[in-house]
């Protein structure tokens, strides 16, 4: 059974020793991870051991690490562990190649999808008041602080931050919750 909890509110939960939330989330990425890993290794043994390491590893480290988007996160261990898994072993060059064109895929499945990010905060912003968009991209685009706008703009302070409240309150409210992260990362909220 699928619960409604993400990514982020798991790893909160396995950061306090909750098992139940880690074998959701193994339940949840652990075949997206073996896969993965097929597509570098086609060794199923291998590739099964670098699945399990990854979660080993995130157990043992669920109290020191600070995960902020778990999905790259997990996909980036399985390069470590890929790696790793060559460093101390006699890997082929086929092996290698494959894991060059995985590599090189996963970057350009980031990069659309930071672009498709990129274009509904576009296009939310679009849809905000005129006045409450100027703010806001003066603000987060233009990186103009709060003083300079209110100077360049002969408003108050007050009124800058309120426009941008409002703003950042559209653009949480018109987003999927689990590019929330990816927003404050991009916006600094």
């Amino acid at each position: 059974m699928k619960s409604d909890r993400t990514d982020l509110e798991l790893w909160q939960m396995i950061a306090q020793d909750d098992a139940a939330a880690f074998e959701e989330l193994y339940n949840r990425y652990s075949k997206g991870l073996f896969v993965f890993a097929l597509n570098i290794f086609k060794k199923r043994e291998v590739c099964e051991d670098i699945v399990q390491n990854v979660f080993i590893d995130l157990w043992s480290k669920r109290k020191t690490v600070n995960i902020v988007t778990v999905k790259p996160y997990l996909f980036q261990s399985v390069k470590f562990q890929a790696f790793k898994h060559m460093r101390d072993a006699k890997i082929s060059d086929e092996d290698l190649t494959r894991l060059n064109i995985v590599d090189a895929s996963v970057d350009i499945l980031q990069k659309l999808e930071f672009e498709e990010l990129e274009e509904l905060i576009k296009d939310v912003v679009s849809s905000l008041p005129p006045r409450c968009q100027e703010i806001f991209v003066m603000s987060r685009f233009q990186n103009k602080s709060n003083q300079e706008i209110a100077i360049e703009l002969k408003i108050s302070m007050q009124a800058v931050k309120n426009q941008i409240s409002k703003a950042l309150k559209s653009l949480k409210q018109e987003l999927h919750p689990h590019k929330i992260a990816a927003l404050a990362l991009l916006l600094e909220l």
